[in-house]
């Protein structure tokens, strides 16, 4: 594998000297974006597109072509995981992920099986190899999973949810059952990550969309804990290299400590959190990535650079900042907005790194 011609994402991860703040996006690959329109039409529908490594590969370059972007994120959906255990993942058009099989009782999970990601889960590993031959050095690819709390939300109540009532239901009358699947879904994220590193993946990200709905022993009892296993089993060298992991609670800006006591290399902040006090509660541990508000992609490009520019100066002067927004890219966001956002970013931050 080649020399990576621009790293900063990497080093910022790992709290090195970079030039300038590195920057990427939460959902970049997206439907903000006509050309990944065009792409998904061509696959017939999201889950093609997804089992399809070429095209999963084109639509993950395709904001890399338009945007200076400092990382390539794997084009997948956190679900895949789900999908692979035998629940039947399919999307109905404006209500979002679907399972046709729930794992809401103990035989149900019981039965779920721990899939092989080079077999069940082959096309996110083709997809992986195939964007790393395509990136040719240039950009970092982060391989990602879902959290195993934010997955089980999902096979348990059956695609998405207001109030998550069956999972809490099952978390606090019947603990032992979750605990059960989530202690599958840990095993089955380790796997499935470290098959991403060994395919070529240069970090990872668990993305804990859900830990937010928790209160904080719950949190610590069903999301954060299989969190720290997933950590400690994971590949953290690989090829001489490190192997950032970085942790992503949206709504979990008041357990910032706890989650750095995991062993990870990073925290994603949503962007109710702030980063002037997120540095100095765990900022002498870990990197931290965020934390924009999507919605000010909305606002006027001199808005959009004065946003960049609050943040960049809540974070301050050093290094372990990877900016990014606080959730993903909303679908209307204007592609020339986003293009003025990273180029701030670049343009503002060079300051902060002399």
């Amino acid at each position: 594998m080649s020399e990576l011609k621009n790293d900063r994402y990497l080093r910022a991860l790992l709290r090195q000297p970079v030039d300038v703040t590195p920057v990427w996006m939460m959902r970049q690959a997206g439907r903000y974006l006509p050309e990944y329109r065009a792409t998904r039409a061509e696959a017939g529908d999201f889950m093609s597109l997804c089992k399809n490594p070429e095209l999963a590969c084109e639509v993950t370059l395709q904001p890399l072509r338009r945007y200076e972007l400092d990382a390539a994120i794997l084009f997948s959906d956190i679900l895949t995981i789900p999908d692979a255990m035998g629940l039947g993942l399919y999307f109905e058009t404006g209500e979002g992920p679907r399972f046709k099989k729930l794992a809401d009782n103990k035989e149900a999970i019981e039965a779920l099986p721990i899939p092989d990601p080079e077999q069940e889960l082959g096309y996110v590993m083709d997809a992986v190899r195939t964007i790393r031959r395509e990136l040719k050095g240039e950009v970092p690819l982060i391989g990602f999973s879902g959290s195993p709390w934010t997955l089980a939300t999902y096979m348990v109540e059956g695609g998405s949810s207001k109030d998550f009532a069956k999972t809490k239901k099952m978390a606090f009358a019947e603990p032992q059952m979750l605990h059960m699947l989530l202690d599958k879904l840990a095993d089955s994220v380790i796997l499935y990550l470290n098959a991403q590193i060994k395919a070529g993946a240069q970090a990872v990200q668990i993305f804990d969309s859900w830990g937010g709905v928790l209160s904080g022993p719950a949190y610590e009892e069903f999301s954060l804990r299989y969190m720290h296993k997933i950590v400690d089993g994971l590949i953290r060298t690989y090829e001489g290299k490190k192997v950032p992991v970085v942790l992503f609670t949206k709504g979990g800006g008041q357990w910032l400590e706890a989650i750095a006591d995991t062993g990870c290399d990073a925290l994603g902040l949503d962007w109710t959190t702030n980063m002037h006090e997120a540095r100095q509660r765990v900022g002498h541990k870990v990197a931290l990535q965020g934390n924009m508000d999507p919605s000010m992609l909305y606002a006027p490009v001199p808005r959009i650079e004065e946003e960049v520019e609050r943040i960049l100066g809540e974070f301050g002067h050093g290094e372990g900042h990877v900016f990014n927004l606080g959730h993903g890219i909303h679908q209307f966001a204007d592609p020339e907005h986003a293009g003025a956002f990273i180029k701030a970013v670049h343009a503002q931050s060079a300051k902060y790194h002399k």
